[in-house]
């Protein structure tokens, strides 16, 4: 007997021709998910709000002092000219900036080579007087660098640091330290137990698990660490203008003072220094932005 091919059926009410793909998209729930169109509004508002003052920083940065005084302070320059820059460049800058770019390497070094090995010894020593250190350490988040500055001064200049570079490098350093211990040691923390017992029954010391498992593993963090700390040592204002006084010693922050005249500002030439002085740490921010949100939130999920 002839067996006849059956084709399967369409369900009913179903049309016939192709499948069309769907608009939107379901939830867990089978609910189709709408668009918040509040949030979007809510984005653009916000990204208006950041994109105006730089594009009046750097459009700014481009005019004459007179065409500034003359004309909207939103309409692009008629005349550019790289003048203002010209002016920076050839005047105090390139110290502040090497001063700037010294303080925060070695402010960012300082807090990787103390923070590193203290959150491991956190993350696998559970006995109550390291936790009670770390608890200790945690309560210098409460504690802003305006309410010591006093006592730091005169520490300072009993050590005879005064008017150096390594007197704004340990403040900084310092008050860097709580919250990277605190990124730090909630990432470490992530880290299976199994591995580290691995890497003891293969008879490896607590140097030897530091290299090779902590250090590899705990790069987020660092990147993370990294650049908070670099972002806090490079805009510091408090440290260089109580702890420094010279011009050899001066930083960004404070060469900025360099455009203030007796009977007015170059504001022009101000907005110059400060466009040259934002994009180091901007380029910085760029390269470890990946890691920053992960290596803040390490931990906080358990």
């Amino acid at each position: 007997m002839a067996q006849t091919a059956t084709l399967p059926e369409t369900p009913a009410g179903a049309a016939a021709g192709p499948v069309r793909p769907r608009r939107g998209r379901r939830s867990s729930g089978g609910r189709r998910e709408r668009p918040n169109g509040l949030a979007g509004i809510l984005a653009a508002i916000w990204l208006v709000i950041v994109a105006v003052p730089l594009y009046f920083l750097v459009a700014a940065s481009f005019r004459t002092r007179q065409d500034y005084l003359s004309t909207s302070p939103l309409k692009p320059p008629t005349d550019p000219t790289l003048e203002n820059y010209r002016t920076v460049l050839s005047g105090g800058f390139p110290t502040y900036l090497l001063n700037n770019v010294i303080v925060t390497v070695a402010t960012v070094l300082i807090v990787l080579a103390v923070t590193v090995p203290a959150a491991y010894a956190v993350a696998r020593n559970a006995g109550p007087l390291v936790q009670r250190m770390f608890s200790i350490m945690l309560v210098g988040l409460a504690i802003p660098a305006q309410a010591t500055i006093i006592p730091v001064y005169l520490l300072i200049t009993q050590l005879r640091l005064y008017d150096t570079l390594l007197a704004i490098i340990l403040p900084t350093a310092a008050f860097a330290l709580p919250v990277a211990m605190l990124v730090m040691t909630n990432s470490l923390r992530d880290v299976p137990k199994e591995l580290y017992e691995a890497q003891t029954l293969d008879g490896a010391g607590p140097a030897a698990v530091l290299r090779n498992l902590v250090l590899p593993l705990a790069k987020p963090a660092i990147t993370t660490v990294s650049v908070f700390t670099a972002l806090n040592a490079w805009n510091g204002f408090l440290f260089p203008l109580v702890l420094t006084q010279s011009r050899d010693t001066r930083v960004l922050t404070l060469g900025l003072v360099d455009f203030q005249g007796q009977f007015g500002v170059n504001v022009p030439g101000l907005l110059a220094a400060v466009t040259l002085s934002v994009v180091p740490i901007f380029v910085l921010y760029l390269v470890g932005r990946r890691y920053l949100l992960g290596g803040l939130t390490a931990g906080f999920g358990k």
